[in-house]
């Protein structure tokens, strides 16, 4: 008879949410046909009145019109009544006793919550009372544990007995139950010893046993998380300080693998989510108290590892048998139990001797677990690909991170270069856009990597360590940068390749900022490539140059250096960069058309002139001096060669002159502004005048004038006006014009106040006599072309 009441008790239950619902539905519904209604009617408003304003109808067409509509909405009130007929016949029964209907919070309060806190506060409160016995002594311990096994086991019993009328509470009172015997067992061999080992761990097994299939029986996760989750407190409710920590991980251990078994029938998230956070802070707190290397070391790495493996088929046992979608709750989860293992176990091998020279191997570890699960879900088909994807990246992330914990210095930066270039080849051409996003945060790495190699360990030279010595172009550090070359190369072709479909980013900003690094990055490393072996080369032989000379009486000797060397590497260095930018000018001329190169080449080719103009001139002319007065020249030798390297210089800055010239004239970098194309002719007719008042000066100075910047200068600055005024007057550009007649007024204003007043007679007379003839041929081509000019003009 009581099981006939409950199982009315149950209908009237399910009776009760299934009317709510029908409210609820028959609301919608309701809303529905209302819009239904608005929109019909909208229509033939819409209709009466297209037919009215067009009076192309009689009145029996518009009533023709009409008539459809009408049909329409009797059919659709007609529909709708015999649905609310057909749904009245499955209503309740007139004389069936109707359940009262009760609040949503009295419903939660009365029926969940109380019950869980009941149980809660009885659990408290055993556990307050055999804290009070021990600790006055009141009991013996083994009197302790019996009361304890009675009231657990009691409890159990009253909730298995109550299970038929009361499935609720019967099941909040077995968790609760399960609770307590997990606490007295725990006691009775972690703080008592009155039951052995492996008694102990045969009850606990029990329980977990009877915990995992009561929860999946019940289909409760209350059970779960009061009888596993809740058993987590024991060790801190019961603690006497004994420091058993292996007691304490094995009784973890335990209660996880109940909830591993759970995730293989259950996906109860709240439970997973609990008991990964208890696990974790319970050992992390021991870790960052209690840890000692001497004596924690073997316990500490496999607990560790039992616990990661644990969570790690809790996360996908689920998911994999019921082949469900990852969320992404369950990528989070996933990706954080992997990292928080490698990070303690990181932690705890490299405090250790042995261990530090095993953390490549542990990281390699790493990315071979998940390398196998990987592979069993690609073999078995187990989930989407996105799940495939996300392990294979794992697999990934953690060989990337092996390459720098195993190996330094040069080989982090290939492997990291080799990897992102696979990365971006499996990513683009076979349209996996995870792999391509991983692909460029290894290309930032790497880049990272090589800059950081040519800041702290390539070419640092030390004359008495000969290993330090390095050959150019024949070491391990150019070698590095030409395999990066190499790879960025492979990249930036594959990104140029129409064939592929990039993966853009949803901002846009990203998408320019990858555009635009990925040929950066290769550009930054090609030209350092070159650069670092010519100042390494010249660096070396700078640092061997150091001679000690002992003068007079001096109780420690000078040390010099031939600063020469230092000169040509400063000066090698603007040539290189001369020739390496006039050569990407003319291969973007000839071969890549790209106009957003072509503008940033045009900007680096400018600096790179201004260096030389200012810099590098003044450097050659420190050569020039250093040959010409002979300076510590009996203790190195000079050549003419601090002499000829001008012209090669000169040689490099004419070279990159013209190709800025070849570059305006491209119809790919078209059209350019009047205002940059008059900057770019004050460049080059600027450097051109610079360079001739050096080459001047130099020439004078050997010819030991001593007067080169006055007479000569002048002279020329007069003759390059003239110059400039014939070429703005032939191409009719009168920025030309303008600037040479500018110069002329500079020319003046240094003669006037600069020159005349260290000149001797003869030379006044030479200059004055130059630079009016030149004045006059000025104002003579200004007259005979003043038709030219005015005709630009218009």
């Amino acid at each position: 008879m009581a099981e006939n009441n409950e199982k009315v008790n149950q209908l009237l239950d399910k009776l009760d949410s299934l009317l709510r619902r029908q409210e609820y539905f028959s609301m919608e519904i309701n809303e529905l046909r209302l819009e239904i209604n608005k929109l019909t009617t909208s229509q033939d408003k819409a209709k009466f009145e297209d037919i009215k304003s067009g009076q192309s109808g009689s009145d029996k067409d518009i009533a023709v019109e009409k008539e459809p509509v009408m049909q329409t909405n009797s059919t659709n009130s007609s529909y709708y009544e015999n649905k609310d007929k057909e749904q009245s016949k499955y209503s309740a029964p007139a004389n069936a006793r109707q359940p009262k209907i009760k609040s949503d919070i009295e419903k939660f309060i009365g029926e969940n919550l109380i019950n869980k806190i009941g149980i809660a506060i009885t659990v408290i409160g055993v556990a307050i009372g055999a804290k009070y016995s021990i600790e006055h002594e009141l009991i013996s311990p083994l009197t302790r544990i019996i009361l304890g096994y009675l009231m657990g086991l009691g409890l159990l019993g009253v909730g298995i007995k109550l299970k038929g009328n009361y499935n609720n509470y019967s099941a909040v009172l077995v968790s609760g139950a399960i609770a307590i015997l997990y606490f007295i067992t725990y006691a009775a061999y972690s703080f008592y010893e009155l039951i052995p080992q492996s008694f102990a761990f045969a009850l606990m097994v029990v329980f977990t046993t009877f915990t995992v299939v009561a929860a999946i029986n019940y289909n409760k996760q209350v059970i779960a998380h009061i009888g596993l989750v809740g058993a987590y407190a024991v060790p801190f409710l019961l603690s006497e300080g004994s420091g058993k920590v292996a007691i304490l991980f094995s009784y973890m251990a335990i209660i996880n693998i109940g909830i591993l078994v759970i995730a293989i029938k259950k996906y109860w998230k709240p439970l997973y989510y609990s008991s990964f956070l208890l696990t974790w802070l319970i050992y992390f707190a021991w870790f960052t108290t209690n840890y000692k290397v001497t004596e924690h070391f073997q316990l500490a790495l496999v607990f560790v590892s039992v616990f990661f493996a644990i969570f790690y088929l809790i996360f996908l046992g689920y998911k994999l048998l019921q082949k469900e979608k990852f969320e992404s709750s369950d990528i989070l989860l996933l990706i954080a139990n992997s990292f928080i293992f490698y990070g303690i176990g990181y932690t705890i091998l490299n405090a250790h001797q042995t261990g530090e020279q095993l953390l490549g191997l542990f990281t390699l570890c790493n990315a071979i677990v998940h390398f196998i699960v990987s592979l069993v879900i690609y073999r078995q088909k187990l989930a989407d690909r996105n799940l495939f994807f996300l392990v294979a990246g794992l697999v990934l992330a953690f060989i990337t991170i092996a390459i720098p914990v195993q190996l330094d210095g040069n080989w982090v930066t290939l492997l990291w270069a080799f990897e992102a270039a696979l990365l971006f080849w499996i990513g683009r051409t076979k349209s996996v856009p995870v792999y391509e996003k991983l692909s460029y945060i290894l290309m930032f790495l790497a880049f990272y990597s090589i800059c950081h190699d040519w800041a702290t360990t390539a070419y640092n030279y030390y004359p008495d360590q000969p290993g330090t010595r390095v050959t150019p172009f024949l070491n391990i550090y150019f070698l590095t940068s030409a395999l990066f070359v190499a790879s960025f190369v492979f990249i930036n072709s594959l990104n140029a390749n129409r064939k592929y479909v990039a993966f853009q980013f949803s901002q846009k900003a990203f998408n320019s900022i990858i555009a635009f690094s990925i040929p950066a990055i290769l550009l930054i490393v090609l030209y350092n490539s070159f650069r670092l072996e010519i100042s390494s080369y010249c660096s070396q032989l700078y640092i061997d140059s150091a001679i000690e000379i002992k003068i007079d009486d001096q109780e420690y000797p000078n040390t010099y250096w031939n600063y020469d060397l230092k000169s040509f590497e400063t000066i090698w260095v603007i040539n290189y960069s001369l020739l390496f930018f006039s050569i990407l000018s003319f291969v973007n001329i000839k071969k890549l058309r790209n106009r957003k190169l072509g503008l940033i080449n045009m900007g680096l080719n400018a600096f790179v002139v201004f260096v030389f103009l200012t810099l590098g001139l003044i450097v050659l002319t420190d050569l020039r001096q250093t040959y010409l007065n002979h300076i510590l020249a009996d203790y190195y030798q000079r050549s003419g060669f601090n002499i000829g390297i001008r012209y090669i210089s000169l040689a490099f800055a004419g070279f990159m002159l013209f190709s800025i010239y070849r570059y305006i004239r491209q119809d790919f970098i078209q059209p350019i502004s009047d205002k940059m194309k008059v900057a770019i002719d004050f460049l080059l007719y600027t450097s051109i005048l610079w360079m001739a008042s050096s080459e001047l000066i130099t020439w004078m100075d050997m010819m030991r004038f001593s007067q080169s910047d006055k007479l000569g200068l002048s002279i020329l600055w007069g003759i390059y006006a003239l110059v400039l005024i014939a070429l703005g007057i032939w191409k009719g550009k009168k920025h030309l014009r303008i600037g040479a007649i500018g110069l002329f007024a500079v020319t003046l204003i240094k003669l006037f106040i600069y020159d005349i007043s260290h000149l001797d007679t003869i030379a006044k007379t030479i200059v004055f006599v130059s630079l009016g003839v030149l004045l006059l041929i000025i104002s003579f081509l200004y007259n005979k072309y003043k038709h030219l000019i005015a005709e630009n003009e218009n």
